[in-house]
């Protein structure tokens, strides 16, 4: 394998820049059947997740797939999106292909739809663009479809089950939370340092300039002000000032470390991972909040949101790690065990700053509340204990 050092990445990486230049929002909305009938590419609905439809997506690369019927059944609850899973009858034997599928569609609510369809676009090209190139343990992708405003979405994926998606308020255990950072280390050792990365569409979180960290930390400081407001006195005093002066000091905070960084997942913590029943495999899903920064901040938002305070604290050099020992695995070179900690303890911001962004813009429910109630607890004990804003002043000083 070849070696990964930021020195390096941009020789490396440059041949892939023709794919991520060409990997953009689709445009094919509609596809002519035999008949002269349309077909949408992007169904709108489950209702038009039909078996002409799936047998022309599973048709779009290969030989013909006839499917006879689709059972179409709704799985889970998603906030920003639509999930079905898919029982498939076909017309003929197709031992390649699995009896059932899941579908992920936009939320059938037009003003969830419109809020997020920036996060369609990142998962569309995530799958379109990246996921053949990161080691991450992931579904297998049978289809993915945007429209350019992002606001038609569809993604076609094999059917994890009996897998089953981490309890985010339960938090993981030591096998689990193994297995995530070894995971994680798939996705940020084949991007290490990747300069194309800066130019790839559909991320949310680019790696921003000094104009660009300031407004960031604007919306940042305000989504504080918000959540506290809307959580009120469930929230502690102490975490609350612990996440107004965390987020004072997002600006800076980007900027720092800004030599190293790598392709985000954005969102990494148990809800967006499924475990097989044996606990010996995990699958990363929900691509809808790529970013480019420094790689530990999605280590650290992880462990600190994922892992029970007292279990993180116990966990958490053994966890960092096995991550640094996995990087290595993945050709990352010139970066040391210290330097992966202190990347660690300066990523741990990730956790209430995603947490209350999240939070402070989205409409509250009774799980949601005592979700994002239960990752600032955790989060922001982590800042405390892992001196994270300590560190943030003392790179300032050295700048």
């Amino acid at each position: 394998m070849a070696p990964r050092s930021c020195d390096s990445a941009s020789a490396r990486h440059r041949a892939h820049r023709r794919r991520l230049d060409t990997c953009g929002d689709s445009v094919r909305r509609h596809s002519v059947t035999k008949g002269g009938a349309v077909q949408a590419l992007i169904p709108g609905r489950p209702a038009e997740v039909t078996p002409q439809w799936l047998s022309t997506v599973l048709s779009i690369d290969g030989a013909p797939v006839g499917v006879a019927a689709v059972d179409v059944t709704p799985v889970g609850t998603g906030q920003t999106g639509a999930t079905y899973r898919l029982s498939v009858t076909y017309t003929d034997a197709h031992p390649d292909l699995p009896a059932t599928f899941v579908v992920k569609l936009p939320s059938q609510d037009e003003t969830v739809r419109e809020r997020v369809a920036l996060g369609y676009r990142s998962e569309h090209a995530f799958y379109t663009a990246m996921a053949d190139r990161v080691a991450v343990p992931m579904p297998h992708c049978y289809h993915c479809d945007a429209a350019s405003d992002g606001a038609d979405f569809v993604l076609l994926l094999a059917d994890m089950s009996p897998a089953v998606q981490g309890d985010q308020l339960a938090g993981c255990r030591e096998a689990e939370a193994r297995l995530a950072v070894e995971a994680l280390a798939g996705l940020h050792g084949p991007t290490w340092c990747d300069p194309d990365l800066d130019g790839m569409p559909g991320i949310v979180m680019p790696r921003p300039d000094a104009d660009g960290a300031k407004g960031f930390g604007d919306i940042a400081v305000m989504a504080a002000g918000i959540t506290a407001d809307k959580l009120g006195e469930r929230m502690s005093m102490q975490d609350r000032d612990t996440l107004s002066e965390a987020m004072s000091r997002v600006t800076p905070w980007l900027l720092a470390a800004g030599d190293r960084f790598a392709l985000l997942h954005g969102d990494f913590r148990l809800d967006n991972l499924l475990f097989d029943p044996e606990r010996t495999r995990v699958a990363v899903v929900d691509w809808q909040t790529l970013g480019v920064g420094l790689p530990a901040r999605d280590l650290a938002y992880f462990t600190a949101t994922s892992l029970l305070p007292d279990e993180r604290s116990t966990l958490e050099r053994d966890l960092v790690d096995r991550y640094h020992a996995a990087l290595a695995g993945h050709g990352v070179t010139g970066y040391d065990a210290e330097d992966c900690w202190r990347d660690y303890r300066l990523g741990v911001v990730q956790a209430p700053l995603i947490t209350a962004l999240g939070f402070a813009f989205a409409s509250s429910t009774e799980r949601g509340d005592e979700m994002a109630l239960t990752m600032l607890e955790r989060g922001c004990r982590a800042v405390r204990e892992l001196g994270a804003l300590e560190l943030i002043d003392e790179l300032g000083r050295r700048n």
